[in-house]
């Protein structure tokens, strides 16, 4: 399990990241409408001696563009990253607050949500790192276990294998963002119901942070205007800590919280598919 150093991605793990966002090989295109298209990573293959025999299925991994024509891309970062603001716009946050600060550019949170019933609430620890570089604003995380944010009774700890958010500007008030993740709400849930959730869900995360990018340089004027610590470090208020006191979270080693209403959820989302 990786520890301290290794938890901090560096510039090979942001370079990679783009890498896949502007990717086409091994992706296959599930939508596309204005401006929007979704993929969906396609699946290896697997070797003839593997065929046949009983593997779960891993999550996929889900790529989401969005043309913005209104919004810069400098606006649309400091949307991902002001955590006051995010309260806002998100309709689904519990909880969101940074716990420490890492380095100038990483630090740890907590994020919690509302899940569509009769699915239980989930909940996230995250590292979160974020670069500005080569005309590209990037911003990832990725699930870590931290010593006093223990998974929660009340909540289903779910795991963020790799999500992030890579915006580039196509002019001085307009961009291309683009979303890629792979995450796991962990639960009972099939694979199945968690794969093709996202693809619904992807578009609308998109969507609503646009619609807070619009709306956001109005805001910040009247709420600490030239509070960025993104940008400046020496604004952060966050205590700091230590890498090594983090590990990287595999999903293997949370429980599998016993769900009811499967079923409905997978009746549901084949009456939309037959409308």
């Amino acid at each position: 399990m990786a520890r301290g150093s290794a938890v901090v991605p560096d510039d090979s793990v942001f370079s990679d990241f783009r890498r896949q966002c502007q990717s086409k090989e091994n992706w296959v295109s599930k939508y596309r409408h204005g401006g929007m298209e979704v993929w969906v990573e396609v699946a290896p293959v697997p070797a003839a001696q593997d065929r046949g025999k009983n593997h779960v299925s891993k999550v996929h991994k889900i790529k989401c563009k969005m043309t913005i024509n209104d919004v810069s891309a400098a606006t649309m970062y400091d949307v991902l990253h002001d955590g006051a603001y995010r309260k806002k716009w998100d309709p689904t946050v519990l909880e969101s607050y940074d716990i420490a600060r890492i380095t100038d550019n990483a630090d740890v949170g907590y994020y919690s949500w509302i899940c569509p019933k009769p699915l239980k609430n989930r909940d996230v620890v995250t590292l979160r790192a974020w670069q500005v570089k080569d005309n590209a604003y990037m911003i990832i995380n990725y699930s870590v276990k931290h010593p006093k944010y223990p998974p929660r009774k009340d909540l289903v700890r779910a795991i963020s294998i790799l999500t992030g958010y890579l915006l580039e500007p196509t002019g001085p008030d307009s961009c291309t963002f683009t979303y890629l993740s792979q995450a796991d709400p962990k639960g009972s849930l099939p694979k199945w119901v968690v794969n093709k959730a996202s693809q619904y869900l992807a578009p609308k995360v998109l969507k609503c942070v646009h619609k807070a990018g619009q709306q956001y340089p109005e805001w910040k004027k009247h709420n600490s205007p030239d509070k960025k610590p993104w940008y400046h470090p020496e604004q952060s208020t966050l205590p700091s800590m230590e890498a090594s006191e983090l590990a990287i979270q595999r999903g293997e080693s949370l429980e599998n919280v016993d769900e009811s209403g499967v079923r409905e959820s997978r009746e549901n989302e084949e009456a939309e598919d037959s409308s």
